[in-house]
This record gives C-alpha cells, structure tokens and sequence, in this order.
C-alpha cells in the first residue's frame, strides 16, 4: 500500500462530513460538488469551500502522514538517525514488499499479494532478531508503522535522546524557588553582584523553611542556577530593567505624508558657546525631525534645561515659515527649491520670502517619555493645535531611530567645523576647548539655522526614494516637494495670541493685592473691576487662568472676561534690569529668610535677585552664581551694527579678552564665508523662543535699559576692530564715571 493510497478521494457515492453533519456525493460538476444528507436534504457547494471548510472530513479515511520535520530530525544524534532510517527502510518493505528505492520482485515472504500483514510483520520481527535488533517482537513493528503513518520519519526516532535537559539539573527545587524569588525582589531595582544575590536567597530560605534547613549549593552552582533561570536582562551586571514584563517587540510605522508623525527629541550639542556674562558651556538642542521626509522642521538652542514651553514653541515654530536671514544667499530661498513654489505661495502668502524649509503642521509627534515631552504645558499646546502625542515604547532605542541618527549626523556634519567642538566623547576633546569657544547662543542658533537649509535640506538621502524614480536618493526638499503635491497643502497661520496660549498655565485668585504666583505679587490697574470676584471659568473654584513664561517672570498674562490674554507686570519690573527665570528664583527662596510678612519677603527676594544680577553682569559674582544666572535664560537677540550715522550716547558691550575673532572659525559645509560686516548684521537673526514671536517687549535683555548702556564717544566702525559680534556676549563692564569724564 502506497502513501497515495492513504490520501482522502472526493468521489461519487462516497460519505463525508461537512458543517457537523454526514453527507453523500451525489454528483460532480466541474467544481461543484452536490450534496444530500440522511434527511434529503440537498446542497452544492464549490470544492474549494467544501475542503477548506472547518471539520470536514472523508469517511473512512485514514490521516495524511505530515511534512518530514526535517529541522528536527537534523539535531537528533547520528547514531539516532541511522536507526530511525533503518526502520523506514524495513516498514516500507512490510507494507509495499519492496524497501525504499530497490527495484525487482519483492521477497516470498513479503510478498504483498501471497502473504497477509500480520504475516510480513511476523517475517520482519524474526528478521530483525535474527540482525541482533534487541526487543523487536510483532507488536513492536505494528507500533512502529502507526507512528511512521501519523508523524513520518520523526515518529521512528526514539525520543528518550531528544528530550530536553532540565535547566536546573539535580538542584533542589527549594533552592531553585528561593533563587526565583531574588530575581523577583531584585526585578526593577539596582543591579547588585551574583554574591549579594546568593546573601538574599539566603535569607529567602531562612524566612521560609527556618536556619540551617536547607543549605545554599556552591558558589559555581548557584551561578549556575542564576544563568540558567534569570532573564538575560535581569543577570547582575546589566542595566536594571524597570517593568516586570518583556518588552513588546518593535514595529515601525509606515508613514505616507508630510507631517503624519513627526518626533521630538533633546540632547546636549558638541560645541562650546558663550553664554550670558561670558560663561561658556554646552547649549540644549530640540529639535522636531518629520519622518516622512527627513526635514528638520525646527531647531532650537538653549543655555541649559529645556522647559515644556520651549517644547510648545517648537511645534508652533514647524508651522510658520522660515524667514531668509539679510546676509544669506539668494540660492537658500524657497522660491529656488525643487518644490512647486508657485502653488503654495498662492496658497500661503507667508511663504514670499521664505527659506528653503518645509512648513509642516504635524498631525502626530513621538516623544521620549521625558518630563518636558509629557508636562501639563507641552500636551497643553498640543491639544491647542491639534497635534496628538504618542510617547515612544520604554526600552526600544529603534522607536526613535530617525532622530536620534539625525544628532549623530548633526554632530558629524556642522559641530565639528564648529569652534568650541568638544568631540562626540571626553576621549576626543581637546585640551582647553573652552579657550576656543567664541560664538554666542544666537549666533550659533544663526549658524545652525543656515547649516539646516543650505547643507541638511538639500543633502540626498539615502532612505528617501520616489516609486518613481526608485534608483535615486531624493533630497529631504525634493521629497517634500513630490509630497505634499499629492497629499496637499493646509497652512495654519499663528498670531501672537496662539504664541502666548501656548505658555505655560496656572489657575491664580486676584485679589486686592494682584496676583500672587510663588511669592511674586503681579498688579496693574486693570485688574481693578476684577478683584476679589470669581472667574467665569467654571470648575477652577473661582480662579483666574494666568501664562506664565518661565525664561522671564516679569510679567504675567491673565485671561479677562472678554477672553484676551493682558500683560501684568511685577511689581519690582521697573527696578528689574535683566530677565530672570525660575531657576534663579527657587534658588533666591532657599538664600533668603522667609518672614511671615509676605510683601516683606517679597521685597528681600528682589533685592537679592537685584544684587545677583548685577554681580553676575559685572563679573564679581562666583562662578555658580554666573552659572545660575545663565541657566534658562531666553535666547538674546544681539543689537544691530549701528550705522555712520548712529546718534551719541550709545555703548556698545566691550568683548571678552580671551573670545578670538570670529571670523577666523571654521564654518561647516554649506555654510559660506562672511564679510565682518554681514557677520554682525546676521548676528541678531537666529533668536527663538517667546520674544521673537511678540511675547512681551521685556524680555529682550542687555540693549537700552541702563544709564550705563550709553557711550557718546562710541564709534561704528570699531566693530570690526573689537571682535564683531562676540562683544555682545560678554555682558556690561562696570560705569566708570573717570573714564567717562576723560572721553568728554
């Protein structure tokens, strides 16, 4: 009997089971099959249906043998294998009279048509005997042909050498529970040594089954056991996990449009900057990467500490326009780049000018799970402007693989042609990297902004191809420009209202004094026909909502009734020369002494913040108080180079002694070369952050706000001669009044 044998036949007049219940086929039309059951019942279905269908089954057939497991088979010992073929070629004999590829007439005594089964089983078990087979009798063979019908080959192998070894061995499993529950305990905490391991599972037996019940086995053994049940991710050593669970594995999302998932992410920049009061450091960088065509939509510097609000001006940042800077070149404008410039113009007028940069509204961003990504204030504006948030999934790097390469690209392509790189790790910084830093925070902000357009958005890349035109890597403005011709164009202009909805919000009483937020009193006399009533706000108790900017904490914006958003001052803003942010305050609050008069109180924090201020500009004050007081603070726009005909009395900030001239810095690829003339009127451009969107006419700090800020001797043209625009990051010098009087 052949294996073709064993396979079920559709035929007329024979039974089969179909939907639970016994059929008859009575008739076969091409590939339709007619049906009648027990009760007359008639039925035609397709062939492919009927066999396809759950529980169908021929009667009286005998199940088909499955594929050789081939994979298995292999990892079975040789000597196994061997044996298992052996009887393949003997079974084959009993039941065909032949072995498997012999030719010829079979042997009498397995002669299928002169001898029966039983009687070729019989022949076989004397034959194998006869070998030196131990233990095979007719039984044995019979049972040996039903495993070959129902599992092929590998139901002749014998399977007591393929079963798995147990991972603990002969160890005792109280032992094996114990170490079992360390793992467990330990699961999410610190990684400790396998000995302060083997100490806990220690205990663990002691508080279970009492001291000296069971004893720990040696130290080579209980490493053992802990290799051998711990999850390679919970081994002493590696980083400690901190979910119970395994992690889901990875799937990236398929993404078909501009602005279908946009991620956001923040690292340290490799470069040395100057900062406020000549303090040097490494700024923030944020920055939002649209995965469909790998633009940078935005990009944004800070001193130190990204805050939620930065996060939200960053997502209203991708959806305006990216002004040409005075001192770039023509090549660098939209209207020269290979998107159709015509069509979006006359769909947005804002784009008349523009830089050569996508303008995207995102309609998802990825974050990290960090708290600038996950704040009140950061899912705040995203709901404000439509965006949904999708945080990344804990322990999978992949998730935000784009981005993250793109900081590596960053760092590769513009830092390290940058003064002041300090190398991607402390192995490649140089010696005194800090003596070379001589860009400001927005001059660097100018630099990278101008990098972004003229060496990232027209740069091919690799992972961006058009169904097209699949053998060639488009640029990320190319594939911008091929999608958003068939997914669309919606612009979504922003005013400075929707700058400063974005701010950070907290729900404040007013009261006969003002506004009280963290021992600041807020006042001005608008809100006197509001003092003391409720909000109409409802489910607030009352409260008034209040913005807050936390670079600058001179002002505040309060909703009125007539749902406007107005500036109120502090009350300490006119003595107030500098910006101050919230860093700098908490750290007031812990150097002065609180007194229970609040208004009392209020006043020593501002003297204090006065005094620290003015230490920090005229450098006597302590290196962590320059520190603090550079911390946070908001993007500074540098002033302007005056004309020849600039009027008397104003003076210009005199440069640090040490920050070289600028020009002699490398610039990255892309970026070209300035005269000293266009370097300082650029320097002022690559201001982000709440004062270059109208957020308050304040916050511009270190330009017109002091008597010692005037010069009437000063002179346009010793720009060139004292450093350009490194002079403005090095504060105010103190007001000499002899050396003012000599000048006159």
């Amino acid at each position: 009997m052949s294996a073709a044998r064993w396979r079920p036949v559709i035929s007329v007049g024979c039974h089969v089971v179909f939907e639970g219940r016994a059929w008859q086929v009575v008739a076969l039309r091409d590939a339709v099959v007619s049906l009648v059951d027990e009760h007359g019942t008639a039925a035609a279905v397709l062939v492919s249906h009927l066999c396809e269908a759950e529980g169908f089954q021929v009667a009286g057939s005998r199940p088909v043998a499955d594929v050789p497991q081939w994979g298995l088979f292999e990892g079975v010992p040789e000597r196994q294998r061997e044996r298992a073929l052996a009887w393949q070629r003997h079974i084959k004999e009993v039941e065909t009279g032949l072995p498997v590829g012999a030719g010829g007439e079979p042997r009498p005594q397995y002669h299928p048509e002169r001898t029966t089964m039983a009687e070729r089983e019989q022949a076989k078990a004397d034959e194998l005997t006869a070998l030196g087979w131990p233990g095979v009798s007719r039984s044995t063979v019979t049972r040996m042909r039903s495993h070959y019908r129902r599992q092929g080959l590998w139901g002749l192998v014998d399977h007591r050498t393929t079963r798995s070894a147990s991972r603990t061995g002969r160890a005792d499993e109280r032992v094996v529970v114990a170490i079992m529950e360390a793992l467990r305990r330990q699961r999410g905490r610190s990684k400790g040594t396998v000995r302060g391991l083997r100490h806990l599972t220690g205990q663990i037996l002691e508080e279970t089954h009492g001291t000296g019940e069971v004893k720990l086995p040696p130290e080579s053994t209980f490493h053992r056991l802990v290799r051998a049940l711990a999850d390679p991710q919970e081994l002493p050593g590696r980083p400690a996990r901190t979910a119970t669970n395994p992690a889901r594995p990875y799937r990236p999302t398929s993404v078909l449009r501009p602005g279908e998932q946009v991620m956001l992410d923040t690292t340290r920049l490799d470069i040395m900057a100057v900062f406020d009061h000549g303090i040097t450091g490494r700024p923030e960088l944020t920055i939002a990467l649209d995965v469909a065509t790998r633009s940078i939509l935005a990009a944004v510097l800070r001193p130190a500490g990204t805050k939620s609000v930065d996060a939200a001006l960053l997502l209203a940042e991708m959806a305006t326009p990216h002004p040409m800077r005075p001192t770039w070149p023509q090549a660098l404008e939209l209207s020269r780049a290979a998107v159709p410039y015509e069509r979006l113009l006359s769909l947005d007028e804002r784009l008349q000018g523009a830089a050569a940069r996508p303008v995207i509204v995102p309609e998802t961003v990825v974050v990290d799970r960090g708290k600038v990504f996950v704040s009140e204030g950061f899912l705040a504006a995203c709901e404000t402007l439509g965006v949904s948030v999708q945080p990344a999934p804990p322990r999978q790097p992949a998730a935000k693989g784009p981005v993250e390469r793109t900081f590596g690209s960053i760092n590769t392509m513009f830092c390290q042609y940058v003064a002041g790189y300090t190398g991607s790790n402390p192995t490649r910084r140089g010696r005194d990297v800090e003596a070379e830093a001589c860009w400001t925070l927005p001059q660097l902000q100018d630099l990278l902004d101008e990098w972004i357009t003229a060496g990232w958005q027209s740069r091919p890349h690799t992972g961006l191809r058009h169904p097209m035109m699949a053998a060639a890597a488009l640029s990320p403005n190319e594939m911008w420009g091929a999608l958003v011709a068939a997914c669309g164009y919606l612009p979504i202009p922003l005013t400075g209202t929707d700058y400063l909805n974005l701010l950070p919000t907290v729900w404040k009483a007013v009261t006969e004094r003002g506004i009280r937020v963290d021992h600041r009193t807020y006042d001005h006399h608008i809100l006197n026909p509001y003092r003391g009533h409720p909000s109409p706000a409802g489910g607030k108790q009352g409260k008034w909502e209040v913005h807050h900017n936390p670079h600058d904490l001179r002002q505040v914006w309060i909703r009125l009734p007539d749902g406007n958003l107005t500036e109120i001052p502090w009350i300490h803003r006119d003595h107030t020369s500098s910006p101050f942010n919230d860093h700098i305050w908490q750290y007031l609050k812990t150097q002065v002494h609180r007194r229970p008069d609040h208004q009392a109180y209020e006043a020593d924090l501002h003297r204090a913040l006065d005094d620290l201020l003015h230490r920090a500009r005229t450098g006597t004050g302590t290196p962590a108080e320059q520190a603090r007081t550079t911390r946070h603070l908001p993007t500074q726009a540098t002033p302007p180079t005056a004309p020849a005909a600039a009027p008397r009395g104003t003076r210009r900030p005199e440069a640090p002694a040490r920050a070289p001239e600028p020009a002699t810095a490398p610039l990255p690829p892309g970026v070209p070369p300035r005269s000293n003339g266009d370097r300082t009127a650029g320097t002022g451009t690559g201001t982000s952050g709440p004062d270059q969107h109208g957020l308050g006419a304040g916050t511009q700090q270190g330009w017109g706000e002091s008597l010692d800020d005037f010069d009437d001797d000063y002179d346009p043209d010793e720009d060139d001669r004292d450093g350009g625009p490194s002079a403005a990051a090095a504060g105010f010098a103190l007001y000499d009044a002899r050396k003012e009087a000599e000048q006159w």
